[in-house]
């Protein structure tokens, strides 16, 4: 894993030894033009172009409410970066994907383990971390 976590940190260059960390309102501004169309303003799955998909925008904001009450942020980037499918939207999520930026960020499995993504991607999981509403 340290070789991995190394590699990582040359390839990425000047960027990562920062170590800024995801930035929620960077992520929100990403959602904004990306993800707000279909998933709503407010994350719900009410956005403009809900209805004319033929199945239903997930609701954001109970993400951690469907996983018995964790966000679970490995699981979200899988979705969001097109590692894991997402129903209704075919292979890779979103379709536009490709258009995020291929800068390294760091995030964490549930047992803490580093996980490599890209920088708009761990910017939207931590936004979409912050409009979580409990039960």
């Amino acid at each position: 894993m340290r070789i991995a976590l190394a590699l990582a940190a040359i390839l990425a260059g000047p960027s990562m030894a920062q170590e800024v960390g995801p930035s929620p309102a960077t992520g929100q501004a990403v959602y904004s033009v990306f993800c707000q169309s279909c998933h709503g303003a407010g994350g719900t799955g009410d956005g403009d172009f809900a209805d004319l998909l033929s199945v239903r925008p997930a609701d954001l904001t109970r993400i951690a409410a469907r996983a018995g009450g964790s966000f679970p942020e490995e699981q979200v980037m899988r979705h969001i970066d097109g590692r894991d499918d997402v129903r209704g939207h075919g292979v890779i999520m979103p379709v536009f994907g490709p258009l995020f930026d291929l800068e390294v960020a760091l995030g964490n499995t549930e047992t803490g383990e580093a996980v490599l993504t890209e920088t708009s991607v761990a910017d939207l999981t931590v936004w979409i971390e912050t409009i979580q509403v409990s039960e």
